[in-house]
């Protein structure tokens, strides 16, 4: 298997879409396509799949290749962030036949109606999942009826051993307040991540609501300030790879991209756990067509798709089929495919509810406007 990524490749949480499908900003999100249209189908017709999902988040020679093979036209539309999505879904103006959202948003959306329950019968490649992220997975879809995986992760620390005078033997959060990685460090500009990584230093859930332990995660932050170069999304990545910083909190599935530009990069999950995370697809309960959405589903899940998806997003698949053809090497890089033990130590981002979000987005911005 070839670990060539694309050189332009994209993160996944910002969901920013290639250059050659520009946005048209439309008021309350940025809804676009990679040609054919802005939403669901006009005419019921079940020769047409329409599917919405971030961009630059699969193979786009898979999307010819469904249509070749199963004569089923692909309408591809994609959004820059699950926020952008979720209104576009809830307000039932575009009707789509899969979308791809994670694992907190999933949850929110069953919660609000918006899922339809998944037919089995129509997903037999489901049969490929593996049972561990089927069971993950019903930390935001409890009775499996809904959700089907498609890529998953961590967030941890990407560092520059080169840059620094001694690397841990045990790795811990506590480093990212080290002062002597003043103007080293680069921390997520997202309140949940960010939140994570304060809550779990400090031995708490990432999923808490307790107003006094988020208060806490929030002076800790403010304490760490000073020693941040900056709050990225993106840009950690091309700062790590460019030498710019020794640490950078990143999402596990850059992992390969940064250390085939930069091969003095490494990746950990630090002791005290962090975030595990699930991208599924998912049918809206106002589907067009939802048995073609369920089609799109299981073509995807067939293992050899599930493998040229992973070799060009570079994000870990749950598909076992693509397993068995990936390079052990790759397999084995706990950068990649975290282990058991890893695993075990993280948890996966809930829903909160509104009111706690809001409690978590007032304490971000105090954050971001500490001197």
């Amino acid at each position: 298997m070839s670990s060539t990524v694309p050189a332009n490749k994209l993160s996944r949480r910002t969901f920013v879409k290639a250059a050659s499908c520009a946005a048209a900003a439309l008021g309350m999100a940025a809804l676009t396509g990679c040609g054919e249209s802005n939403g669901g189908s006009a005419d019921g017709s079940n020769s047409t799949v329409y599917v919405f999902n971030a961009g630059e988040y699969i193979d786009e020679s898979v999307i010819q290749q469904f249509t070749d093979e199963t004569g089923i036209r692909v309408v591809y539309d994609t959004f820059e962030t699950l926020e952008a999505m979720y209104p576009i879904i809830e307000q039932g103006q575009n009707r789509y036949d899969a979308v791809c959202p994670s694992d907190y948003m999933i949850q929110k959306m069953i919660a609000n109606n918006l899922l339809a329950k998944l037919d089995w019968d129509n997903i037999p490649n489901y049969q490929y999942i593996g049972e561990q992220y089927k069971e993950t997975a019903k930390a935001f879809d409890p009775t499996g009826e809904y959700a089907v995986p498609y890529t998953w992760g961590t967030v941890g620390i990407l560092y520059n051993p080169t840059k620094m005078d001694e690397v841990p033997e045990e790795w811990s959060w506590d480093i990212l307040w080290d002062p002597k990685y003043e103007n080293e460090i680069l921390m997520q500009k997202s309140v949940r991540d960010a939140f994570a990584v304060a809550l779990r230093k400090l031995g708490y859930s990432i999923n808490t609501t307790d107003p006094d332990e988020i208060a806490e995660a929030r002076d800790l932050l403010i304490e760490q300030k000073p020693l941040v170069q900056a709050y990225v999304i993106d840009q950690v990545r091309d700062k790590m790879i460019g030498g710019e910083a020794t640490l950078g909190v990143i999402y596990s599935g850059e992992y390969m991209f940064c250390k085939e530009q930069n091969p003095d990069l490494e990746y950990v999950v630090p002791v005290e756990g962090s975030n595990v995370w699930l991208d599924c697809w998912v049918v809206p309960a106002n589907a067009e067509s939802k048995e073609n959405g369920e089609k799109w589903i299981n073509f995807l899940c067939r293992p050899d798709i599930a493998l040229k998806n992973f070799e060009y997003i570079t994000y870990a698949t749950p598909n076992t089929g693509a397993m068995e053809e990936i390079d052990e090497e790759i397999l084995n890089d706990p950068g990649v495919f975290a282990t058991d033990e890893t695993v075990g130590s993280c948890e996966t981002f809930q829903w909160l509810g509104d009111d706690a979000e809001r409690v978590y987005n007032d304490a971000w911005t105090e954050v971001l406007s500490a001197e």
